[in-house]
C-alpha cells in the first residue's frame, strides 16, 4: 500500500497470450478487490478508471498496453 494519500502504486498484470481480459476480472486478480462481486460494485459507482476516464462497464474488454486506476493503484497490462 502507498504510505502518503497523493503516492500511486504501480503494479503489472500479463494477459498471458489471451487477447483481453474483464475489467473486474482484473481487479480481482491484482488483488484490489477480494472478490469479482465487489470489484463489480465498485465499477459501478465510477470508481475505476481507465486510461484515465471512469470506466462502467464491468466487463470493458482491456486489451495491452491499457492502465486501470483504481484506490490510488495504477495496473499497467502487458
Amino acid at each position: 500500500m502507498p504510505s502518503n494519500r497523493n503516492e500511486i502504486l504501480m503494479k503489472e498484470l500479463s494477459l498471458e497470450g489471451r487477447p483481453f481480459i474483464e475489467l473486474c476480472d482484473a481487479l480481482k486478480l491484482t488483488n484490489l478487490c477480494e472478490s469479482g462481486g465487489a470489484a463489480k460494485h465498485i465499477i459501478a459507482e465510477g470508481n475505476v478508471k481507465v486510461d484515465g476516464k471512469v470506466e462502467l462497464r464491468k466487463r470493458a474488454k482491456i486489451l495491452t498496453g491499457q492502465i486501470i486506476e483504481f484506490n490510488n493503484t495504477k495496473i499497467k497490462v502487458l
